[in-house]
């Protein structure tokens, strides 16, 4: 049986930390082996939207690029 600290968190929505985008949030992705997750390299007006594209298909596309190392 795997254990939940075993496996990753899922992806999220952060407010970007770029000051040329303050404002706006991004997509973190967690991935394995690496202490920092990925940026996905979109900007969102707001939190809603980019947890909405987390979950369409365009998103779950980009999310497995990430995590698949293309």
């Amino acid at each position: 049986m795997r254990k939940k600290k075993d496996s990753l968190p899922p992806p999220y929505a952060a407010e970007t930390k770029d000051t040329r985008f303050v404002g706006t949030f991004e997509v973190m992705v967690p991935v394995p082996g690496r202490v920092k997750p990925n940026r996905v390299p979109l900007q969102f007006a707001s939190k809603e939207e980019a947890e909405s594209w987390i979950h369409s298909p365009a998103g779950k596309e980009t999310i497995r690029e990430i995590l698949s190392g293309g």
